[in-house]
């Protein structure tokens, strides 16, 4: 099955935050994110970020637990997101943390996408099964 939306940020609260002397910086990041589509609920992200002195090279990992409801089921999952930056060639996987989810969700395994739109607007596509 596959569904699809957007998603909102906000609160990117960073803790931790770390640059040695040669431009490596390394921190923890928590956000919160807000579903639409066949996707609504929230979810809590905890996020590693890694940055580099050359621009478009950079990674970070994460892990999120969404709450809401998928397709019309209720209940609650965690994601497991990893992504890096090489001068610009971007690499992004988000997947499901196997037997993470509650409720009418139980079971549900799957990966997302994720898009950044040029105005900023984020939008996913979950291909997922229960």
């Amino acid at each position: 099955m596959t569904a699809k939306g957007t998603f909102d940020t906000a609160g990117w609260t960073p803790d931790s935050p770390y640059e040695d002397s040669d431009g490596v910086s390394f921190g923890h990041v928590t956000l919160n994110k807000t579903f639409h589509g066949d996707l609504t609920g929230t979810s809590v992200v905890h996020m590693l970020v890694a940055g580099t002195p050359v621009e478009d090279s950079r990674a970070y990992v994460a892990m999120e637990r969404v709450a809401g409801s998928l397709d019309g089921r209720q209940g609650s999952f965690v994601l497991q997101h990893s992504a890096v930056g090489d001068r610009g060639e971007q690499s992004l996987r988000v997947s499901v943390v196997p037997d993470s989810a509650t409720g009418e969700l139980s079971g549900l395994r799957g990966e997302m996408d994720i898009v950044i739109a040029p105005d900023g607007s984020h939008s996913y596509t979950f291909d997922y099964r229960l």
